[in-house]
């Protein structure tokens, strides 16, 4: 699973809202956020600047591609043959052991 670094980005929002003259609060900062943070590490983030004036290194799951339908029937034919052919591997196994 992929991840990115948020850290920087709530540095930047935290001055950014200090800057005009803001109180941060978790609202504030999840509606400026380009990447969902999940509530937790929200709270853990605005503790940290408020009682130390620094964002702890936060990082969240890298939001995945859309994939089309095409792709997705084509990756899942793809599966289903490789599932076929491991079923005929273990029933040619069986048949072997049972004569």
């Amino acid at each position: 699973m992929l991840t990115k670094d948020v850290s920087e980005e709530l540095k930047a929002i935290f001055a950014s809202l200090v800057a005009e003259g803001k109180e941060p609060s978790i609202a504030l900062v999840k509606s400026r956020l380009s990447t969902p943070v999940p509530m937790p590490a929200l709270i853990t983030a605005m503790r940290s600047w408020k009682n130390q004036a620094k964002v702890p290194k936060i990082e969240v799951a890298e939001p995945q591609q859309e994939q089309s339908n095409e792709q997705r029937i084509a990756t899942l034919e793809s599966q289903v043959t490789e599932l076929i052919n491991r079923v005929m591997k273990l029933e040619a196994k069986l048949a072997g052991k049972a004569e």
